[in-house]
């Protein structure tokens, strides 16, 4: 066994100890004081969290803040010891980055996929996929969307612009099925002008029988199927969709926070908070329905 520390060694080790941790002190006092400089400079309060949200985004988002976004958002703005202020607009999400966040009128844009070129983002806080929404009562379990379980079926609803349109095309459901899509939004036209099939409208379709599968990204319909008197099935899509000379489609992605890429600064601060907050999050996330998957990282 060594010989036992000399007090004066006991003394030095926690006088080095006592350094380090005033050091750390002062360095967090300064980063703390260029974050306010740099949020004075950007217009911002430092004691708010502005936050772009879209009063037209349920689940996501709604304007009486009940949104599973919205609230990951306020339990975000408490971890980071700020009040959440939301900057809303009643354009759709699709519009945030554009029209709110370049723009300076707000500061974060909740659910962003990681790899967004648009923005600077966070850690990913989930991920999750497409799904497959079946009545129960039928046992379509496959999660494959060419399994001769998907292709035997006859009527799809699904949101425009998305995966599930690539998918109908390739299992040759997509003109038998052109006439009942446009249906769901009265036969508005898609031409220069965002029109999409609403979350709720995708299961309750399901649930009459009117469609016998919904394709949907999980968060879109995991409220509706979990609240849905007619028991649902929701099954995660675990094939990507592979293309000729470019890369697949994916199924599975992560969900980050979207800054301006000129402030790296507040990225820093959300993924400090996101570890704080995890537990809150995950559990506002369980509670909405939605499937969760491992992180890629």
């Amino acid at each position: 066994m060594g010989s036992p520390m000399s007090t004066r060694q006991v003394v030095s080790r926690l006088a080095l100890a006592a350094g380090l941790a005033l050091s750390g002190f002062a360095f967090a006092g300064l980063a703390r004081a260029a974050t306010v400089e740099a949020d004075k400079a950007a217009g911002r309060n430092p004691n708010e969290l502005r936050i772009c949200a879209s009063n037209v985004e349920a689940p996501f988002s709604a304007a009486d803040n009940s949104g599973f976004e919205d609230r990951i958002a306020i339990v975000l703005a408490q971890a980071m010891g700020r009040k959440p202020v939301f900057v809303r607009t009643d354009q759709p999400g699709i519009y945030l980055v554009r029209d709110q966040l370049d723009k300076n009128n707000c500061d974060v844009v909740m659910g962003v996929d990681v790899g967004d070129e648009r923005v600077l983002a966070s850690k990913p806080y989930y991920r999750t996929g497409y799904v497959l929404v079946t009545k129960a009562d039928r046992n379509i379990t496959a999660s494959d969307w060419e399994d001769q379980q998907i292709k035997d079926q006859a009527r799809f609803a699904v949101r425009f612009y998305s995966p599930a349109e690539t998918m109908l095309k390739r299992i040759g459901r997509f003109e038998d099925n052109a006439a009942y899509m446009y249906s769901l939004v009265n036969f508005k036209s898609r031409r220069n002008q965002w029109v999409q099939v609403p979350g709720d409208r995708i299961v309750s379709e399901v649930a009459s029988g009117e469609a016998d599968v919904g394709i949907a990204f999980a968060p879109e319909v995991a409220r509706y199927v979990k609240a849905s008197s007619t028991p649902l099935r929701i099954t995660v899509i675990t094939k990507d969709i592979d293309r000729p000379n470019d890369a697949p489609i994916p199924m599975h992605y992560d969900q980050a926070i979207g800054v301006r890429k000129n402030d790296p600064e507040l990225v820093k601060q959300i993924n400090e908070a996101l570890e704080k907050a995890r537990p809150q999050i995950e559990q506002i996330l369980t509670q909405e329905g939605i499937p969760l998957l491992e992180p890629n990282t």
